[in-house]
């Protein structure tokens, strides 16, 4: 039906162009009919009695000759008019008669014309204001769904490119098996989920999971993001779900994929002040009446990513809308294992690469940042001019992910150096020594990144979800190994330990306020749990309400300082009893500027001769 409409409006507008081509050239052949001619041209004709007759206005005189003139020109006009000019056409035995000027098209122009104008303005300047929303295709489309829509044959995604999420790429591959048999799953009444939430950090896959589930499916898969749907205008959100959900429904079985739903589905508040916040409301409200009103057996199935589920409304995540609720975590060794697998295909790798090796050491890498690691060594390779990419490669783009760009440009005075030797040689012995540390990969004093004058490198053997107070209390001791090894050698502190303190204080603040690790307190927290996907290193938590007392708090900062203090106790001890070793090790450090696993191996392995006193060294070169 809507293509007869179709066909049936261009066969009216090709009508109208016809008429108005006729219309056109008829106006021309009058025009062409009417001579203008002087009004000495005029005399000549009465007195020759040429004229039939003659209409006067108050600003011209038209008249019809006898006969038409060479060319055909039967009808002439001239402009003057003079007082006698009906007395001396009497003469001449013409008729005269009187009329009025036709100034209808005059009239209409001159308040037509400037209406005209300013509509005209008007529409170019909401049409930059929409253009600059993202709206875009005029004023009567502002209301529609601006989701981009993929059929089977464009996707090109299935669960075979999705990998390190087994466990939620099972639960989805139950949607596709729904949607592509739904009698042999509806035979006992189950029935399809309307939504599944895909919930999970930053860069782990959902976008793609939801590509792979409409790829597997082949149906037609509607994207959008949440933020497409509020808008400047009042009421334009809701429009765009509706209409969203209805182009669905005429493509049905089909996959309805909302990226970044919070910022559609954010936490409705009793306190509502201004338009935006209706507007969101709105639109909000308008999709959960959407969730509620379709009927799942026509294969409609709404997927939605984000990595805020705590600032949802209850209402969207309710039984009966949001049915499931799919985590997609940070990979495990084995998934990021596949994860490599899958993006090492695209690139040229040499024999030495090993893909559980790279896994060992990028624990914490989501699958975005494992697919930037490949491409960063690919660069890598590039710019040395090797024809494959080798695994020296991947350590260095590990290192350049991890710890910063090499700044080998700023160079540091003498002293400066051998401080960070000896304080990166600290954090090192310190690890190195206390048990369940994680392994050091590397160690460097080669400025990195934007602050960065050395670095140590430490990845863990194995995945963690759990440390033990005296696994904390160690990681604190390594982080303050730098600082020790300064207290030691020079006698006085410096501010390179800046990054280090912030990270103590934030593992002994959470032993005490959330981990409930002091007896004295109790098995109290007095915090509240941060966000688990966008927690990560340097973000600060939001500011939470204090529910303590004043006592409480002294005894919190008591407790907190309690544990950084003897950190730093354990790694002066270690350092104390290792001090030769750090010695050397800071002197190797100074001449080779980067220890490798190995080159830490043979330090630990070596005896180490009778070295000078603390005041007898020499600065390094």
């Amino acid at each position: 039906m809507a293509l007869d409409k179709k066909h049936t409006l261009n066969t009216w507008y090709f009508l109208a162009a016809i008429g108005a081509v006729f219309l056109l050239q008829y106006l021309f052949l009058l025009a062409q009919q009417v001579a203008p001619i002087s009004y000495s041209r005029f005399q000549e004709l009465l007195k020759a009695g040429k004229i039939a007759e003659l209409t006067v206005t108050e600003t011209r005189i038209t008249g019809t000759l006898k006969s038409p003139e060479p060319g055909g020109v039967r009808y002439f006009e001239t402009r003057r008019v003079p007082e006698d000019i009906a007395a001396e056409s009497a003469i001449y035995g013409v008729t005269v008669t009187g009329g009025t000027d036709n100034t209808w098209l005059r009239d209409i122009l001159s308040w037509v014309l400037p209406v005209l104008l300013f509509f005209g303005l008007w529409v170019f300047v909401f049409r930059r204001i929409i253009e600059k929303q993202g709206m875009g295709g005029g004023f009567m489309t502002v209301g529609r769904s601006k989701a981009k829509v993929y059929v089977e044959t464009d996707t090109k995604v299935t669960f075979a490119d999705v990998a390190g999420v087994d466990e939620a790429k099972a639960e989805l591959q139950e949607i596709v098996a729904f949607l592509k048999e739904p009698d042999r799953y509806g035979r006992l009444g189950a029935r399809i989920p309307k939504g599944i939430l895909l919930v999970g950090p930053p860069g782990t896959g959902k976008t793609l999971l939801a590509r792979a589930v409409a790829g597997e499916a082949s149906v037609p898969f509607f994207s959008i993001s949440g933020s497409e749907f509020v808008e400047l205008f009042v009421g334009v959100g809701a429009a765009r779900v509706r209409d969203l959900f209805e182009q669905a429904r005429a493509k049905a079985p089909a996959i309805i994929f909302i990226d970044e739903l919070d910022a559609l589905g954010r936490a409705r508040s009793p306190f509502s002040f201004g338009g935006g916040n209706d507007e969101k409301e709105q639109t909000l409200n308008q999709l959960l009446a959407e969730l509620d009103g379709f009927d799942p057996r026509q294969g409609l199935v709404l997927l939605a990513a984000t990595n805020r589920p705590e600032i949802l409304d209850p209402a969207l995540l309710r039984a009966g809308r949001f049915d499931r609720q799919v985590l997609v975590d940070r990979p495990d060794r084995k998934g990021r294992v596949d994860i490599l697998k899958v993006h090492m295909k695209k690139a040229k790798l040499g024999i030495d690469v090993d893909p559980e090796q790279i896994a060992a050491l990028t624990p914490g890498f989501s699958g975005a940042d494992l697919a930037n690691l490949v491409n960063e060594a690919a660069l890598m390779a590039t710019r040395r001019g090797g024809d494959s990419v080798a695994m020296e490669d991947f350590t260095m783009a590990i290192e350049r992910i991890v710890a910063g760009l090499e700044k080998r440009n700023r160079l540091l005075n003498p002293l400066e150096r051998e401080v960070v030797a000896y304080h990166e040689m600290g954090h090192t012995l310190v690890a190195l020594t206390l048990p369940g540390s994680d392994k050091v990969h590397k160690v460097s004093i080669i400025p990195r990144g934007i602050g960065s004058l050395g670095y140590t490198i430490q990845r863990p053997i194995e995945d963690r979800y759990l440390m033990r107070r005296d696994e904390l209390e160690n990681k604190m001791a390594v982080l303050l190994g730098g600082r020790a090894a300064e207290k030691i050698v020079f006698g006085e502190l410096s501010t390179g330990a800046a990054d280090d303190l912030a990270k103590v204080t934030d593992i002994a603040r959470s032993m005490v306020m959330r981990y409930g690790m002091v007896e004295k307190l109790g098995q109290v927290t007095f915090e509240e749990e941060r966000s688990p996907f966008l927690a990560g290193p340097g973000m600060a938590p939001p500011p939470a309400e204090k529910r303590y007392s004043e006592e409480t708090a002294r005894e919190i900062d008591r407790a907190v300082q309690g544990f950084v203090e003897e950190a730093f106790a354990r790694a002066i001890a270690v350092l104390n009893e290792r001090r030769p070793t750090l010695e050397q090790g800071a002197k190797w450090l100074l001449q080779k500027e980067t220890l490798t696993e190995a080159d830490l191996t043979t330090l630990l392995a070596t005896p180490v001769a009778t070295l000078p006193a603390v005041g007898e060294r020499q600065a390094a070169p």
